[in-house]
């Protein structure tokens, strides 16, 4: 007898189907609470999603499009989502990617949420939606009301570029702010709810006629359908252990590259090759120490940080950014002491820019001793954020740990010695065994491909090796057959082949089938992995014919680029294409999720 359930004539087939998918899996306990909870939809008269019911009359939706290289602008994207639907607002929350961007014209009420990549580039999802806003192809939108949303880094000199760039074009192209655009700084989130606020209050008038929310009661005691196992991100990160700080460079090596090993152990933690990890860090005691007597305050004042009361010292040391530096804070410090030094370096952009490259927060302030108190000097600093660091293993080999590749930041400047915050901390301060606090951050945007049989090509010099290394442990474990192809640099062969044994090991049982190695100082001309790309053009196309998928970790500011020009350029000699043909085809290969990349 056929278990599939006899069908209402109201219900159409491909309802139906969606219906009978959607509770697949679902045991006793979930089809009971669901029963009752579609059940309290109809009393209420309402339904899921913001799906449309016989009263509803307005056709007004709001789109939330996203573009994100590491996985913010779609958090902040969906968290929206659910904010707005809840107050009764027909939304849908759609990746960049996957827009087509002749559906624009279409379109009501937009909401923007993207980040910036590099040197003011759109990330890799938006690169197609946000050239084709920016062409003459991008039709009028008289229509329109919107709001874009940037996340970004006042550290970096384009600082919100591509959010910029869309909110520009959107107005030029006839569309009507329904809030002016809000630029973020890493500490995006108070910012950001504070953009979602403005925008919905914004626009609930023009979506007054549409279906009531589901009643907040329901909200409230819905059980949740998701494991009740504690999850953690970079709001509730889990307190791991330092298994292993492990230098891989050779003694007279120019770089200082560690392997990380890190316990998960009792933490139900799940990760996936492709993903990163969030490293929280404490700040070098040598350098809290520094700002202390320079400013002359006392390590036990107590101040606040984000509603939070402590002592300077523990600020300090946990709670606030003291390496990377920021405009903002030569901004803030100047506004709070009215210093004459310091408001002169804010009156030149490109000497500022000049001026805190290789300054850390620490020389700013040993070079600016300036009368502040404790809370003005907090209330200057931005939050510590984590560091995110490609994953270097696969779950399936290593189980409870999870590997990093760490480059130590380490040079004397100014005076003083300099390490990096995180690398730092991973690589010299932190005893084995002692706590690290850790989430994972998950990376949609560079996968494996689904067919284990899918040949891949993978370009990661120095620590950029580092998810290539969880490609070839987690592919190995597959019993994949589909051709590996890797191509790594670094200075010199027998100081810097990271995991060298391990890719010996490989290319020896066949799972890594080619290796193509640009060591640049081992020969008098220097080499870099795009000139062996270029020497291996035509093979790397008959590859990518085959349907290889072509990844990039690394550097972005030059290696992503010398990459991607060397693609371009292999596409015109051995596929005989235009310069134009062959964008196009590096979009294609994109749009296919072909050409993946994790920059840095």
């Amino acid at each position: 007898m056929s278990n599939t359930p006899i069908q209402p004539g109201f219900i159409e087939p491909n309802q139906l189907n969606a219906i009978t998918q959607a509770m697949s899996g679902l045991d006793s306990q979930q089809l009971t609470w669901l029963s009752g909870y579609t059940a309290g939809l109809a009393a209420a008269g309402a339904v899921p999603e913001g799906q449309a019911t016989p009263a509803q009359t307005s056709s007004a939706q709001l789109t939330i499009l996203y573009g994100s290289q590491t996985g913010n602008a779609k958090g902040v994207a969906n968290a929206f989502g659910e904010q707005a639907k809840a107050g009764g607002i027909n939304a849908k929350v759609v990746s960049m990617a996957d827009y087509k961007p002749r559906q624009l014209k279409a379109e009501t009420h937009l909401a923007v949420i993207v980040s910036t990549h590099g040197e003011g580039d759109a990330p890799d999802d938006a690169v197609e939606f946000h050239e084709y806003v920016a062409s003459k192809k991008a039709p009028k939108v008289n229509q329109l009301k919107y709001s874009v949303l940037g996340l970004g880094d006042t550290s970096y000199e384009f600082f919100c570029q591509t959010a910029k760039d869309f909110d520009t074009r959107l107005a030029a192209l006839g569309a009507t702010a329904i809030a002016a655009r809000v630029d973020c700084d890493v500490d995006y989130d108070s910012a950001a709810k504070a953009w979602a606020d403005v925008v919905i209050a914004g626009i609930k008038d023009d979506f007054s006629a549409q279906t009531t929310a589901v009643p907040a009661t329901f909200a409230a005691n819905a059980p949740s359908l998701v494991s009740a196992a504690a999850t953690y991100d970079k709001k509730n990160p889990f307190t791991a252990s330092l298994s292993e700080s492990l230098k891989i460079t050779g003694r007279d090596s120019v770089k200082d590259i560690r392997h990380i090993e890190i316990s998960l152990e009792d933490s139900g933690i799940s990760y996936e090759v492709g993903d990163a990890l969030g490293v929280y860090f404490l700040n070098a005691p040598d350098v809290v120490e520094r700002i202390l007597n320079t400013l002359k305050l006392s390590a036990e004042t107590e101040v606040t940080v984000q509603d939070e009361t402590m002592s300077l010292q523990q600020a300090l040391t946990e709670k606030l950014e003291l390496t990377l530096s920021y405009p903002t804070f030569v901004s803030k410090l100047a506004e709070a002491t009215d210093d004459v030094k310091l408001k002169n370096l804010l009156n030149d952009k490109k000497v500022l820019r000049e001026y805190i490259v290789d300054r850390q927060i620490v020389d700013i302030i040993v070079e600016n001793p300036v009368t502040v108190t404790a809370q003005q000097l907090v209330d200057a600093l931005r939050p510590l954020t984590a560091r995110l660091y490609s994953i270097a293993s696969s779950q399936t080999e290593v189980e409870d740990e999870v590997h990093l590749t760490v480059a130590h930041v380490a040079y004397d400047a100014h005076g003083f010695a300099h390490q990096g915050g995180a690398s730092g901390f991973l690589s010299t301060r932190l005893e084995e065994g002692g706590d690290v606090k850790v989430y994972v951050e998950p990376n949609p945007n560079f996968r494996l491909p689904p067919d284990p049989n899918t040949p891949v090509i993978m370009v990661g010099p120095g620590t950029g090796i580092a998810p290539f290394r969880a490609f070839m442990q987690e592919r190995d474990a597959q019993g994949a057959e589909g051709d590996n192809w890797l191509f790594f640099g670094n200075p010199n062969f027998t100081q810097d082949f990271l995991y060298q044994t391990e890719w010996q090991g490989y290319k020896k049982s066949g799972l890594l089938t080619n290796i193509s190695l640009a060591f640049s100082r081992d020969q008098a001309e220097k080499i870099y992995v795009q000139h062996r790309l270029l020497e291996q053009g035509a093979e790397v196309y008959a590859w990518l014919e085959r349907g290889a998928h072509f990844y990039v970790c690394g550097d972005a500011m030059h290696m992503a680029k010398d990459v991607e020009n060397a693609l371009l350029e292999i596409y015109q000699t051995h596929g005989k294409q235009s310069a134009d043909e062959a964008k196009r085809s590096l979009l294609a290969l994109r749009k296919a999720k072909r050409y993946q990349k994790d920059v840095y």
